[in-house]
């Protein structure tokens, strides 16, 4: 497939976003007002809304989950943005991704200068049921939704053919739900701002309060191992191995690259991206890879320029905890078969030589689907410009590598970020 590039330059000069989590009584627009003004506030320079000349937001199912179609418009009059174009892309867990990749092109063909990105889901108000049901839309409803696979039970798939053919164990997957609750503790915005050591001792808290039998594990291992703490979802899938039901926001300006020194002196410049799509789970040749990744990431080191081994700190879409280990092999990161050798040494955490989801990812932050992409991209921001506080990855961090996945893995959408100062 030849790799074409953009006729101009695209930075991205501010972003902001809600906390992830449950916010009952307030609604998407809400939530993507929050996000708004927190962009606005960490554009260096400042900039006047009236500049921007259109909005794309990423959202999946507001559908659905808020019984709300048309969100485009709604939302740009939620920040006093119209009558500029106003879009919404959908695109499963991939759609704030898509949305980015739709605003980089829109101002690299030279349509704009000045767009507005948004990722958005409230999910938390319906019931858990029927939110299973809502996600489960972005699977097969011809073939894998009769046959009983939710989204837990696809991923359970690619966890036992991975298992199978590389030797990973169970443990492999609890190991990469440690580390990411690790960084989460670290990130004020995340769900789940908590490590496994800390809500192992909370369960034994309540149990003494209650006057029941206080639980013993000797390790976080052993606390994950635990059929009634962190019970099966989808064998080798468990609780801790899922991300959780999320609501939240994402709000990213990006600017003609020429421009970008008239909002900040710490433009990112996106000088990677591609995207890539893929058969359902039953068509596939094989289990223990994502070829839509395999291709956006392909494209996005060829149209930067830059090889894996450049990456200095990334965000990959960890739905669930074997879509990570499956993405730093896709990635180049690792070979294939050997990205659960790198997690068992520590390589992937926060101040190993391969630092994956500073942010906690998806386990830990929160995946609000349609927000999830451009959160990503919050945290490359953050940690390219130093601005990560207690989480901030060390050392010169010039290239960073967003990766977001729409359901099974059937799409996939790839970013690369240059920090040139």
């Amino acid at each position: 497939m030849a790799v074409k590039k953009l006729k101009r330059g695209v930075a991205l000069v501010g972003a902001g976003m809600t906390s992830f989590g449950t916010f009952p009584g307030l609604n998407t627009r809400d939530l993507f007002v929050q996000a708004f003004q927190e962009m606005r506030a960490s554009v260096d320079k400042g900039f006047d809304p009236k500049d921007i000349e259109a909005l794309v937001i990423g959202n999946y199912s507001s559908t659905m989950f808020e019984g709300q179609n048309f969100m485009g418009p709604y939302v740009a009059d939620a920040v006093g943005l119209t009558p500029i174009p106003a879009s919404r892309v959908e695109c499963a867990c991939a759609s704030s991704g898509l949305a980015l990749r739709q605003a980089i092109m829109t101002i690299g063909s030279g349509l704009a200068d000045v767009v507005l990105v948004g990722g958005l889901e409230k999910e938390s108000d319906l019931p858990i049921a029927r939110v299973t049901d809502v996600l489960a839309t972005a699977s097969d409803s011809v073939y894998e939704n009769p046959a009983g696979f939710t989204f837990p039970g696809l991923y359970a798939l690619l966890a036992t053919a991975y298992m199978h053919r590389y030797g990973a164990t169970p443990e492999t997957f609890m190991k990469i739900a440690i580390k990411n609750h690790e960084n989460g503790v670290l990130n004020p915005k995340a769900q789940f701002g908590a490590r496994i050591a800390d809500i192992m001792a909370s369960k034994q808290k309540s149990a003494a309060k209650r006057g029941k039998p206080v639980p013993q594990w000797d390790s976080e291992l052993d606390f994950l191992k635990d059929d009634q703490a962190n019970p099966a979802i989808a064998w080798p899938m468990r609780l801790f191995d899922c991300s959780p039901v999320s609501d939240g926001a994402v709000a990213l300006l990006l600017v003609a690259e020429e421009i970008a020194s008239s909002f900040t002196d710490k433009p990112l410049h996106i000088i990677g991206y591609g995207q890539g799509s893929d058969v359902p789970t039953y068509e596939r040749e094989s289990l223990t890879s994502i070829k839509a990744a395999r291709v956006a990431a392909e494209q996005a080191y060829a149209t930067a320029g830059v090889k894996p081994q450049d990456i200095k700190v990334c965000e990959v879409h960890d739905c669930f905890t074997i879509a990570e280990l499956i993405a730093i092999e896709d990635l180049g990161f690792f070979k294939p078969g050997e990205g659960h050798k790198a997690i068992a040494e520590g390589l992937t955490s926060r101040l190993g030589p391969r630092p994956i989801n500073s942010s906690g990812g998806l386990k830990s932050k929160g995946h609000p689907v349609g927000a999830t992409g451009a959160g990503q991209v919050v945290e490359v921001f953050k940690q390219m410009r130093g601005e990560a506080g207690p989480r901030q990855v060390p050392g010169d961090l010039n290239l960073g590598l967003t990766h977001n996945l729409g359901g099974s893995g059937m799409a996939a959408i790839v970013h690369i970020f240059e920090r040139r100062q």
